[in-house]
Formats: structure tokens, sequence, C-alpha cells
């Protein structure tokens, strides 16, 4: 089966899509960022969806999914922060979460010889929170009439995320184990 198909195609896309999104929030077109960070997201649900119904998984794919999730989410917590439109500490929050989950993998390969970790579906949950998370910081500098739960939206997101960190650890420790 070839790599060169429609969800790995989608998957790159949503990595093309960053360095555009990045610049949108630089020159401040808080519109254009917007609709390209929906369209992100929507290539996220439309890759693996077509992966699963079109029988196209790939090895290509199952490794440059989470990757082009990882790279928009912590790209766009990152830019949001660095220009205050979201908390240092959330951002902080966010990465560090990848980072743990990005490096514990890396050791599960060392110890146990195997890659290919499963995402949980409290990983799975926090990405989506994240991403609306971050449609909401971008509908509310677009849209000024939005109802104000930023502060409860943004708490929910880090709690999510620690969550979802400490399972990432959990079960890593628990396939160590079983090693």
């Amino acid at each position: 089966m070839s790599s060169f198909n429609i969800p790995n195609t989608l998957t790159v896309t949503r990595i093309i899509i960053i360095p555009v999104f990045v610049t949108a929030i630089i020159y401040k077109r808080y519109d254009y960022a917007l609709y390209l960070f929906i369209i992100a997201a929507l290539t996220d649900i439309f890759d693996g969806l077509l992966a699963r119904l079109k029988n196209q998984k790939t090895v290509l794919g199952t490794f440059l999914d989470p990757l082009a999730d990882k790279f928009l989410i912590v790209t766009s917590f990152i830019i949001l922060s660095t220009y205050g439109l979201i908390p240092k500490w959330l951002a902080i929050t966010v990465i560090s979460r990848d980072t743990i989950v990005i490096i514990g993998w890396f050791l599960l390969y060392v110890v146990t010889g195997k890659s290919n970790v499963e995402p949980s579906l409290p990983g799975k949950v926090t990405i989506w929170i994240q991403s609306i998370f971050i449609v909401y910081v971008l509908l509310n500098l677009n849209f000024f009439s939005l109802p104000s739960v930023y502060s409860l939206f943004q708490w929910i997101t880090a709690c999510f995320t620690i969550i979802s960190g400490l399972h990432y650890i959990y079960r890593g420790l628990k396939l160590t184990r079983a090693f």
C-alpha cells in the first residue's frame, strides 16, 4: 500500500498549515488564524476516519498523524502565549505534557524495543479540549460577544492536560513492568 494516500496527504496538509497559522497570528490576522486552525483540526478528524474506512492505514500515517497533532497544538500554545493571548503557565503545562509523552515513548522503545504506543482515550480527549480552547481564544479575538468562560475553560484544559499526562506515565510504567 502506498504511503501517498488521502489520509497521509491530509496529515501533511495539517503540518503545512502550521507556519501559515503562525504567520497569521504574528500579523494579527486572527480571522485567518481561526480558519486555518479549524481546517487543520478537520484534517485531523478526516485523516483518521478515512484511513479506517478505506483501510488505508500506513506506517507513515501511524507515525506522522500524532506528530502533526503535537506540532499543531504545541506551536499554537507557544505562539498564543508569546503574544499574550493565553497564559504562559498554560502553554508550559501543554508543552511539558507533550515533552513527557515523547520522552516516555522513547524510553519505552529503549526498554521494550516496541514503538507502537496507541493513544489513550484521555489523550484523545485532551487534544480535542486543547483544540477547542484554541478555537475559543481565536473566536474571542474575532467576535467579542462570546460568553465569558475563558478562565474556566483554561483550567479545564490544564486539568485534562495534566490528567492525560499522568495517565500516559501510568501506562508507560505498566508496560515496562510487564516486560
